[in-house]
Parts: C-alpha cells; sequence; structure tokens
C-alpha cells in the first residue's frame, strides 16, 4: 500500500487549498474550487477565505465574482449549511444534498401549520407560488419588501408552546427557505457591507439562465465526493459522511462509483481518487490567517495531523472553528480583530523567528485589507474571546 505520511499531507493542503504563495489562486472562483465549497453561514469567512488564497482579492473582486460575474452562487448544502460555491457545481450539490434537505423541511414545516390551524401542505404550496410571482416582478428583493407583495407570508404561528422561550413566529423565513432549497430562488447581494447576512433574494434564473439543472442524485453524489477527494484525500468514509451529512448507504454507493484507492497515512487507511497517488513537492514555508468556519480546518473529522493539541481554544463546544493561524500545513495559532480593527494572534507553540516575524507581518497585511469594517464570527471561540478582551 502506497504511504502519504503527514508532510505530504500538508503540502497537499498547502497547494491544493491555495494556502502556499506559489500556489494562490488566480480567482475566487479557483479560490473557491480549490476547497470545493466555502462555509457562509458567516458571510465575512466567504471574504476572508479568499483573501487568503489569492493574491489577494479585494473585496470589490469578490463582490463582483459573486454578484455580477456570478462565477459563485450562495445556496444550502452539506450538513444543512449555508455554503458559496462555484456556479457549475450548484446542480450537483443541489441533487446531491439540497433536495432531501428540503423534502424534511417541507415535512416539518407543514406539520407545524396544520398544528397551528393556520392551513396545511396545499395552502402552504400556494404561499410560496405567490411569492415567486412577486418576486419574479419585482426582480430583486427582500423578505419584508415580499411580505409586503404577498400578505401571507406575515401569517404567524406560535413556536414552542408552554416553554419558556415561547414566541411567535411568521413564515417569511420558512417559504424563502423552501424555495431556495428546492433550487428556484437565490440569496443575492446583501443589505450593508460584506459581513451582513440580510439577503436580497432573485429568480435563480438570473443566476443560472434556465433555472437550476437536473442531474440524477447518485451522478450527483459521485461527483460530489471525486470533488471532495481531490482536494481532501487522503480521507476516509466516515470523514465524507460527517464533511456531506449523507447516509452511510449514500456514501458506500457514491464510493463504489468512483473507485478510489486505499493509502496508508499516520492516522490508518484513507482514500484518494485512482489517479491521485504520486507525491507532491515539499513547498517554501509558509503563513496564512484563516477565518472562522474556513473550509480547511473544517474539512476533517480527524484533524490531529494539522491541529495538534489546540482544539479545545480554538473550536467552539458545537465543533465550530474560529480564526486559525497556520505555518506550513499546521494551525500554530489563532487571530482575532479588536474593535479599534487591529488584528491580534496568540502564536500556541514555537514556530521560530522567521515564521513568527511572516505571521506578525500578514497580520499587518489583513488588518490594512479588512479596513474599516469590523468582523466578529458568529461563533466564538475561547481564543478568540481572549484577544478582544
Amino acid at each position: 500500500m502506497i504511504r502519504i505520511d503527514n508532510a505530504q499531507r500538508r503540502a497537499r493542503l498547502a497547494v491544493r487549498h491555495h494556502l502556499a504563495p506559489a500556489a494562490r489562486a488566480a480567482t475566487p472562483a479557483a479560490a473557491t474550487e480549490g476547497v470545493v465549497a466555502l462555509h457562509s453561514t458567516d458571510p465575512a469567512s466567504v471574504f476572508l477565505s479568499v483573501w487568503a488564497r489569492t493574491a489577494p482579492a479585494t473585496v470589490e473582486a469578490i463582490e463582483r465574482a459573486l454578484y455580477e460575474d456570478r462565477s459563485l452562487i450562495r445556496m444550502l448544502g452539506m450538513r444543512r449549511t449555508i455554503f458559496v460555491v462555484p456556479t457549475e457545481l450548484a446542480p450537483v450539490i443541489q441533487a446531491s444534498t439540497t433536495d432531501a434537505i428540503a423534502a424534511v423541511q417541507r415535512r416539518t414545516y407543514t406539520q407545524i401549520i396544520v398544528k397551528a390551524g393556520v392551513g396545511d401542505g396545499g395552502w402552504l404550496k400556494e404561499v410560496e407560488e405567490g411569492t415567486a410571482r412577486v418576486l419574479a416582478a419585482r426582480g430583486e428583493a427582500t423578505g419584508a419588501e415580499l411580505s409586503a407583495d404577498e400578505p401571507r407570508l406575515r401569517t404567524q404561528v406560535l413556536m414552542a408552546e408552554g416553554k419558556n422561550y415561547e414566541r411567535r413566529a411568521n413564515i417569511t423565513t420558512w417559504v424563502l427557505f423552501l424555495l431556495a432549497a428546492e433550487g428556484r430562488i437565490v440569496r443575492g447581494r446583501p443589505r450593508g457591507t460584506w459581513v451582513s447576512s440580510q439577503y436580497r433574494w432573485s429568480p435563480v434564473e438570473s443566476w443560472l439562465p434556465g433555472g437550476m439543472a437536473s442531474v440524477e442524485a447518485d451522478v450527483a453524489r459521485a461527483e460530489l465526493v471525486r470533488r471532495w477527494l481531490g482536494a481532501f484525500g487522503p480521507g476516509t468514509p466516515a470523514e465524507i459522511k460527517w464533511w456531506t451529512g449523507w447516509t452511510v448507504g449514500h456514501v458506500k454507493q457514491a464510493l463504489a462509483a468512483i473507485k478510489p484507492v486505499e493509502v496508508e497515512t499516520e492516522s490508518g487507511t484513507g482514500l484518494v481518487l485512482p489517479d491521485d497517488v504520486a507525491p507532491i513537492s515539499p513547498v517554501d514555508p509558509w503563513v496564512a490567517f484563516l477565518p472562522a468556519l474556513d473550509p480547511t480546518p473544517m474539512g476533517w473529522s480527524d484533524r490531529s495531523w494539522y491541529l495538534g493539541p489546540h482544539g479545545q481554544v480554538l473550536f467552539d463546544r458545537s465543533g465550530n472553528v474560529g480564526p486559525t493561524v497556520w505555518s506550513d500545513g499546521r494551525i500554530v495559532g489563532g487571530w482575532a480583530q479588536r474593535p479599534d480593527g487591529e488584528v491580534v494572534y496568540r502564536l500556541l507553540e514555537d514556530v521560530g523567528a522567521d515564521t513568527a516575524a511572516a505571521v506578525d507581518a500578514t497580520a499587518g497585511r489583513l488588518t490594512e485589507w479588512i479596513g474599516p469594517v469590523r468582523v466578529t464570527p458568529r461563533f466564538r471561540t475561547p481564543l478568540e474571546r481572549e484577544l478582544v478582551s
């Protein structure tokens, strides 16, 4: 069995994730493709992840890719998480993952509105169709604007009845979630700056001429696993299941279609694509500041080979990573932005004078790039909190 040790895995990470200077991506779309998808639960993560992997790209260039060139699209995907993905990959994620999420959520919402006595599944579908019509007429709109045109969106439902957190919620968010999860509408430019998550909505045809293309689910799952192994391999079936959120059966089916080969790693047996066993040449020393929820630290469930003993201070209790400092394929510290705008960091191990100087210089460049915007991760981690206190 071919052996891929940790040094080789770190070299692969540096090149394929566009983190080594010689491997930087030319465009935001290329940077995204290198890691399959960018986490977008926290909108700032998208911009900071691209910054770390490009020349770097300006905020305007990233916004242009998202909202004008539309080489990137924001959509619900793996593990019921919002991602930014290359536009050509959207039908694959839709068929492999998002369709199933939409079906489950439709059943859930239908049960709630029936119990509340406000309607049934047919009524919910009518509200969706009405919302889609008024959005098509506007071309682009916020949820509040759509609810003004389609008053049924303001229908309220009592949630958690009898609990101390009981509350009433209108169904606007539910309807927009279903329309987006079924590939009919997309999240467009936000209101406010690039750290805002209050999106305007548009019909999917404005991003994808002709709408979301249809792909067979089993074909789509095989393609998504192929892309994950190309970016993150070697990996295990358990890691693929964790990353995708699929069943064991769907993972096995996808692997059977692409026929990966087994390799030996320092953590055990892993899988790579059949044509991906050749070693990668060593890369020059590099450092990187990656944001909270960046796809590189979140790409594997076994993180021992790049995280070391630092997980307790760099991840929250739910497994969300905070901002991290990397050196040569390993996490060596964390960073944060203070209220005055300065990017500060803490190294968690001795990295040597040259690397420490490179880290300090990178913090300075990131401070300048972020400028007047303030970035606070949606999921706070112990070290990030300490650095800004």
